[in-house]
């Protein structure tokens, strides 16, 4: 086998040319393909200083010989590192055949222990210099490239005795992750096997969870539907119930506590709030969240709190009701399970959105974070001109969205507004953000679904023709002028709402009663 002498300052060889010599193949067709060009370039008659086609044709010819002579380049280049790194596979297989056969015998028709094969092992994964002869002169190359795995081989004793000694070497590795760059370990546990190299995964991340209390339920906070009459008798019923049967203490909202007093003046136990100071400390107060009503309901009564939530026990009393299945007529059953527990739960994500004003010269002059359990919406509001919004995830480029506008919603709200503009329908529990376009102006732009872990960043460019709007869960309707970005992540403090069985079941349910999906007759068999 012939050597060859290469200088690599990169994993290519984009070094010494001297190597080109190695493959005179190369460099003969190379000579010829030059020396065509040439004798073309002599055989043309003297070209006159205006002659611009002539010029033309001199310098496509000469274009054409220094791609002949760099495709040459290249392709001799290729072969030399190709037989190369052959060579030093060769070379490093035939000294691990030598220590094979130099292992210790056997004694006594017995194997030697494990101790020398480990010992062996060892020295085989030590040795991760290749030292070669060349000319009198020694080469060092390095083995970054030659795993374990790929330089030892399965090898057999010539032991009398017919005892088979085998080397066998996988590469371990370690898993780690991490969020923005910070080592994080949230996930641990979700993969819990690294033996042998096989990964292996022990629970799901979004298992079914049950809530089971430790100290009995004290308070509890009732959030209804205004300006229905069934929902105003419900509540005035369950208020005395909650109060004079389990001996709870009740909030209820302000304007519910004036309907309370006008029905008796006997329900001036009922607490509630005077500001919005008082509403950031219901938390540490109440144990229990319900709701009479529907969906809209259940985001009002989550947007409360803008921290954790306590867990929501949601009756349906609207129209659909996909977050909503615990049937009225049976609160008192329903409720009595849910205080003595233990209950499935829900765990829905919310989104943490914030506006970045391109005139804030300061971060501490971006405004203060928003929380919505369905969506955020970005459209063109009264405009007639398309929406046009630059989409960035972890800081790379996605998309520019051109049309009447962008959804990023949640798991939660995939039945909701991204629902109707072609998005898909999600489990609640599967983490992620929905990126779904509103009437794109382009056939090939689909929806997207993106994991939870990545931070979504909506600007209007500097050139839009218009401002944009954003509504956050259908409120607070913001405008979104050039230059000025919405920045979405997931919140770290995720909505509990109670099953009826558990979530998967509520969740295939509430799309067949509420939506009909795949509602159909079913095939005749008589053909």
């Amino acid at each position: 086998m012939s050597s060859y002498k290469l200088n690599y300052t990169d994993s290519f060889g984009n070094g010494d040319a001297n190597s080109l010599r190695s493959n005179p193949e190369n460099g003969s067709s190379l000579a010829q393909s030059e020396k065509a060009v040439q004798e073309l370039l002599i055989q043309q008659t003297p070209m006159q200083a205006n002659d611009d086609h002539l010029i033309e044709f001199s310098e496509a010819l000469r274009t054409v010989a220094k791609a002949l002579r760099g495709s040459a380049e290249g392709k001799a280049l290729a072969q030399a590192e190709a037989a190369e790194w052959k060579r030093r596979y060769e070379l490093e297989r035939s000294k691990n055949q030598e220590l094979l056969h130099k292992a210790p015998t056997p004694l006594n028709g017995v194997c030697a222990d494990e101790s020398s094969s480990k010992g062996m092992m060892d020295h085989l994964a030590k040795s991760q210099r290749l030292h070669v002869q060349e000319n009198g002169k020694s080469g060092r190359y390095s083995m970054e490239r030659i795993c374990s795995h790929e330089v030892l081989q399965d090898g057999e004793s010539n032991s009398p005795n017919g005892c088979n000694s085998k080397l066998k070497r996988k590469a371990s590795f370690k898993l780690s992750w991490g969020c923005k760059g910070h080592a994080n370990d949230q996930h641990k546990k979700e993969i819990v096997s690294f033996e042998s190299g096989n990964i292996t995964t022990a629970d799901r991340s979004s298992k079914q969870i049950s809530l089971t209390w430790e100290t009995n339920p004290q308070t509890v906070i009732i959030f209804t539907k205004p300006n229905s009459t069934s929902v105003r008798l419900l509540s005035v019923e369950m208020v005395r119930w909650l109060r004079d049967h389990q001996g709870l203490n009740v909030y209820v909202e302000p304007r519910v506590k004036d309907e309370l007093l006008s029905e008796s003046s006997s329900f001036d136990f009922v607490q509630t709030w005077e500001d919005d100071k008082e509403i950031s400390l219901l938390h540490p107060k109440v144990d229990l969240v319900i709701t009479l009503g529907g969906d809209g309901t259940v985001l009002w009564a989550a947007s409360m709190f803008k921290g954790p939530v306590p867990p929501i026990v949601p009756f349906s009393m609207g129209s659909l009701g996909f977050m909503t299945p615990f049937h009225s007529e049976q609160y008192r059953d329903c409720l009595e399970a849910v205080l003595r527990g233990p209950i499935s739960i829900t765990l829905r994500h919310r989104l943490q959105c914030h506006i970045i004003r391109d005139k804030a010269r300061h971060d501490y002059e971006t405004e203060e974070n928003t929380l919505v359990l369905n969506e955020v919406t970005i459209d063109r509001g009264i405009s007639s001109y398309l929406t046009n919004l630059e989409c960035y995830c972890d800081n790379s480029f996605v998309t520019c969205v051109q049309g009447d506008g962008l959804i990023l919603s949640t798991t939660s709200g995939s039945t909701a507004y991204s629902l109707a503009a072609g998005g898909s329908m999600v489990h609640p529990q599967v983490p992620g953000i929905l990126f779904t376009p509103i009437c794109p102006h382009s056939l090939s732009f689909r929806p997207l679904i993106l994991p939870d872990h990545v931070t979504v960043r909506v600007q209007v460019p500097f050139n839009s023709r218009s401002s944009a709007w954003v509504s956050f869960d259908g409120k607070g309707r913001k405008q979104l002028e050039a230059g000025d970005a919405l920045v979405c992540s997931i919140a770290p403090w995720p909505v509990s709402t109670a099953c009826q069985v558990e979530s998967t079941h509520d969740f295939l349910r509430s799309i067949h009663d509420g939506l009909h999906w795949n509602l159909r007759k079913t095939q005749s068999s008589d053909g």
